[in-house]
């Protein structure tokens, strides 16, 4: 179901699939196709875009609160925490979050002398050539470095194993209707 708005204000959005940033002026036109995760996938002359959540009130939408510190504060509550926040992140173009699909291979986490934790993400996308890989990737980074206890985060996107549909959780499938 789409919702019509309006811009509020200038905001950057991403095309999809290429990726590359386009400046919606305030007052257009858009229609919301998707919000999850915090963003939100816009429709907009005929052309799908990303808005991060950030810029959500440039629709109308609330900006996602900040995280608070996890409960207990050792590393398997950061970790949960970590992978609660890996499943606020989707592409734009599936209704599916990055870890129901398959896409993370890896989460580690590493103490750091002055506090916190470093926080290794692996992914992969669903096709190499997928434009939005990098935006999906730094959505991931981004978010996680929003954690209290998280003092650095990298997310490398690698194509080893190649993704396939088998790697999907049995929930994304029948979401997807596969």
């Amino acid at each position: 179901m789409r919702e019509a708005v309006t811009t509020t204000r200038a905001v950057r959005a991403e095309c999809v699939p290429d990726g590359r940033v386009a400046e919606l002026p305030a007052g257009t036109q858009v229609q919301i196709t998707q919000a999850l995760g915090g963003s939100f996938t816009l429709w907009v002359h005929g052309q799908l875009m990303r808005l991060r959540g950030a810029d959500a009130d440039a629709i109308g939408k609330p900006v996602p609160a900040a995280p608070t510190a996890a409960a207990g504060g050792g590393i398997e509550a950061v970790r949960e925490q970590v992978w609660q926040v890996l499943r606020t992140c989707y592409d734009p173009e599936i209704p599916v979050d990055i870890v129901e699909l398959g896409l993370v291979y890896g989460c580690e986490l590493e103490p750091m002398d002055e506090g916190g934790f470093r926080v290794q993400v692996t992914m992969t996308l669903t096709a190499p050539g997928c434009g939005m890989g990098e935006a999906i990737a730094d959505d991931a980074c981004d978010k996680l470095l929003v954690l209290p206890d998280v003092g650095e985060a990298t997310v490398d996107v690698v194509f080893d194993p190649p993704w396939d549909r088998s790697m999907m959780s049995e929930a994304a499938a029948l979401a997807l209707g596969l």
